[in-house]
């Protein structure tokens, strides 16, 4: 910026005078140039102030046809590296090709695509046929039809053999168990279930003890008894207990359920294996079985 000088004229012939107008005149044009810098003496770098907003930057959609020339094509890619290929990488490969063949339904796209579906179900194949060859070599550790048929016959069987079982638990169990049937005045729920009890003591010879929760309060809050009709089942000379059954059921249910509420009480099961027969220890359906096995089959496999 450039500052001018003007020089006021004097009509006096002193120069004392003429140095006191040139001095009055500089003074004159300071005050004007300077006066904005002493009304913003506190504008600094902690004056507080709130940046501008910065601008942002234009979003560069991208061109459609180079997302189109990254998908990898086939011709990099022999037989055998996409039968090796990692199983994501190949998900990934086949998904990018299936892509490409929809933007770009030409004959070679298409061609890659369907070549990469036939080796995913040739692959799948080859899986399936290896998985049916180990289970039955291994049919004692894998294959589940020796204690849980699929046929016919099989099926008539294995029902036997567990009828038999919670027969021949809930007789033995008799002697020491005993059931406890929570009811409540007015429940018609309960009428029902208490039928049912009827043919499951003249089946059975068990005792029942019925428990009006309107009278033995004391009972329903031991046993945090909150609906009615529930079974319980104690133990004599044990203080655990195992519900049952909440609301009504059947016989052939209430039969199932006690033999595996006898059965946890006994210790013979746990919750890991609680709905596991006798007759299926030590196979398929006993889940921690494999635990106890040693050395395990793959093990085996690399002994020389």
């Amino acid at each position: 910026m450039q500052t001018r000088f003007y020089i006021k004229p004097c009509h006096s012939g002193n120069h004392l005078v003429l140095l006191l107008c040139l001095t009055l005149s500089l003074a004159t044009s300071a005050g004007a140039t300077d006066n904005n810098f002493y009304l913003d003496t506190k504008h600094g770098w902690f004056w507080y102030e709130t940046p501008p907003p910065e601008l942002d930057e234009p979003e560069i959609k991208p061109d459609p046809a180079i997302k189109l020339r990254i998908i990898p094509s086939l011709d990099n890619y022999t037989i055998d590296d996409l039968w090796n290929l990692h199983p994501d990488d190949f998900q990934e490969l086949l998904n990018n090709l299936q892509k490409k063949a929809v933007q770009a339904p030409d004959e070679q796209n298409i061609m890659e695509y369907l070549t990469m579906q036939d080796i995913a179900r040739r692959k799948a194949l080859a899986y399936t046929n290896a998985t049916m060859y180990v289970t039955q070599k291994y049919g004692d550790l894998f294959n589940v039809n020796q204690v849980y048929p699929a046929a016919g016959p099989g099926v008539t069987a294995r029902v036997q053999m567990q009828q038999q079982e919670i027969v021949q638990t809930i007789n033995q169990a008799a002697a020491n168990h005993a059931l406890l049937f929570f009811v409540s005045p007015g429940c018609g729920f309960c009428e029902q279930q208490a039928q049912i009890l009827a043919y499951f003591i003249d089946k059975y010879g068990w005792q029942i003890k019925t428990v009006d929760t309107s009278r033995d309060l004391n009972a329903a809050t031991r046993f945090n008894i909150t609906t009615s009709p529930t079974l319980l089942l104690i133990k004599k000379g044990q203080d655990d207990y195992m519900t049952v059954a909440g609301g009504v059921i059947t016989l052939t249910e209430l039969e199932r359920k006690l033999y595996r509420a006898i059965r946890y009480l006994q210790g013979d099961t746990k919750g890991d294996n609680f709905l596991m027969y006798q007759f299926q220890k030590g196979s398929a359906f006993d889940p921690t079985s494999i635990l106890d096995k040693g050395e395990q089959p793959w093990q085996k496999q690399k002994t020389p």
